[in-house]
């Protein structure tokens, strides 16, 4: 039998049910590990002893049949969900003393659902990054790799870190250009970004609000179905949140794929394209054309403006966002001898670079003159995109795509600092799919020739994450991938 803390959120209820083990023995083992593998600063706060309590009170339930849908499953929780009572940051040094007096809905539905949290994982620094490099905590490092240090991916790097290594049965992410699929890819495991408004954005620290989405982290495909099952549905304290209905998105595993239209676009597939990834998403064609999936050519033209149009939109809603942040109403406060000098300390010592720049960039956008001239023309390239996929799924029920367009790169490969454009190009094939809003999911297809692992990318339709979920597990039994 497998450790405890190697099974699956679906193997783990199993085991829970029949009495196999204590849902405390499930947590102790996941806290021993996290333990021996504090190296890869996956956590920024550790909340263990909560977690066992939360445990006991699991057990109760356990022995008295009122067991809740993921009942005494231990959970890494991203640092910007903000978690009444404890420290949430979003890795930030200016909410270095942030303790939340409210739970998001997110958080709030997932220990109305039974969940334990064993603590508030790494990211970058309000999610504004791809390797978790920015986060003022420092680089959270790939378990794959963990000698050679390489990067987990970001910004949701620490809650990726954390389900490859075995220290969480599954965790909470968010993804504003692909800061779960990204992750997923580089630490072989499985992530999904869901339609935009399905799970309320309520108690998340902001980066741009017309982007950002919370999603999950799960060691396979059946996982992340029963904790989107749990996260997922309306909210009134969030005005983006959609009044749809929530199916049980595990049901749909047991579907067959058979005469599904999958599209190809042909736009990422550029020249240059790492011949390992193109090698690997033709094996993923081939797989599910061998279980009768129909596969056609698809194309999103506007696809090589979406680099560009997200780095003027996503930077131009952080500086609205971060604007209150000004050491007068929480957070950190650094004195000056008037009011803006109090602003200037405060958010000089208190964001960090990245953020400072995304924040300059948004100002300058937004500003007189040059708002019609990048601002606008940005959204308007942005409803192309959308348009693009509306057509493309005319064609086709499902996209199948590269989730990123390298293996992970080694802690301080490229720096931001210098050539942040570099930096950028990791999210080339999530950009456009969070752009239109859609859902989206990674899951491991390979490892590269360095033993890093490698993902594909599969995008659906508007609240369509049924079928996402269901191409995405046909595949996944196909490919067999071994978890780290």
């Amino acid at each position: 039998m497998s450790k405890l803390n190697e099974l699956t959120i679906a193997e783990a209820l199993k085991g829970l049910k029949r009495k196999e083990f204590s849902c405390v023995e499930l947590a102790s083992s996941y806290i021993k590990e996290m333990e021996k593998r504090r190296g890869l600063n996956a956590y920024v706060l550790e909340t263990t002893e909560t977690a066992l309590e939360q445990a006991k009170a699991s057990d109760k339930r356990y022995a008295n049949g009122s067991e809740r849908a993921v009942e005494g499953v231990p959970l890494g929780i991203k640092d910007l969900f903000c978690t009444k009572g404890v420290r949430t940051t979003a890795c930030s040094k200016i909410l270095s003393n942030f303790v939340p007096e409210y739970e998001s809905t997110v958080t709030q539905k997932l220990l109305d659902g039974g969940a334990a949290f064993l603590g508030k994982t790494n990211m970058d620094e309000f999610a504004m990054g791809s390797s978790n490099e920015t986060s003022c905590f420092g680089p959270v490092v790939n378990p794959w790799k963990e000698e050679e240090k390489f990067v987990p991916g970001g910004s949701s790097g620490g809650s990726a870190a954390a389900v490859a290594a075995n220290i969480c049965a599954g965790a909470t992410g968010s993804d504003t250009g692909g800061s779960i699929r990204q992750p997923s890819a580089y630490c072989g495991i499985t992530g999904i970004k869901p339609t935009y408004g399905r799970c309320s954005r309520y108690g998340m620290v902001a980066f741009a609000s017309s982007l950002d989405q919370a999603g999950i982290f799960g060691k396979d495909v059946r996982d992340n179905a029963i904790l989107l099952s749990v996260i997922s549905g309306y909210d009134n304290k969030d005005a983006t949140s959609a009044k749809a209905e929530v199916p049980n998105f595990e049901s749909f595993l047991t579907q067959d794929v058979k005469g599904l239209k999958i599209g190809i676009p042909k736009e990422y597939r550029p020249h240059g394209l790492n011949e390992e990834i193109s090698k690997y998403w033709d094996m993923g064609i081939e797989m599910l054309k061998a279980r009768g999936a129909e596969v056609v050519e698809i194309s999103l033209p506007h696809t090589k403006y979406a680099l560009a149009a997200y780095y003027t939109v996503a930077p131009a809603e952080a500086s609205s966002n971060l604007a209150r942040y000004d050491g007068v109403r929480y957070g950190l406060r650094e004195n000056g001898d008037s009011l803006d000098n109090l602003y200037i300390n405060t958010r000089t010592k208190g964001f960090g670079r990245e953020v400072k720049r995304r924040i300059m960039i948004g100002t300058y956008v937004l500003s007189s003159g040059y708002y019609d001239a990048y601002y606008l023309q940005a959204q308007k390239v942005r409803r192309l995109i959308k348009e693009d996929f509306i057509n493309a799924f005319k064609k086709c029920d499902v996209i199948l795509t590269p989730t990123a367009p390298t293996a992970a790169f080694k802690i301080g490969d490229k720096s931001m600092s210098e050539d942040p454009v570099n930096m950028y190009l990791n999210d080339i094939f999530t950009i456009p799919a969070s752009l239109a809003g859609l859902p989206a999911m990674s899951l491991p297809i390979g490892l590269s020739s360095n033993g890093l692992p490698l993902g594909l990318q599969l995008i659906g339709k508007p609240f369509d994450e049924g079928t996402v979920l269901k191409a995405a597990h046909a595949l996944e039994t196909d490919v067999k991938f071994a978890r780290k």
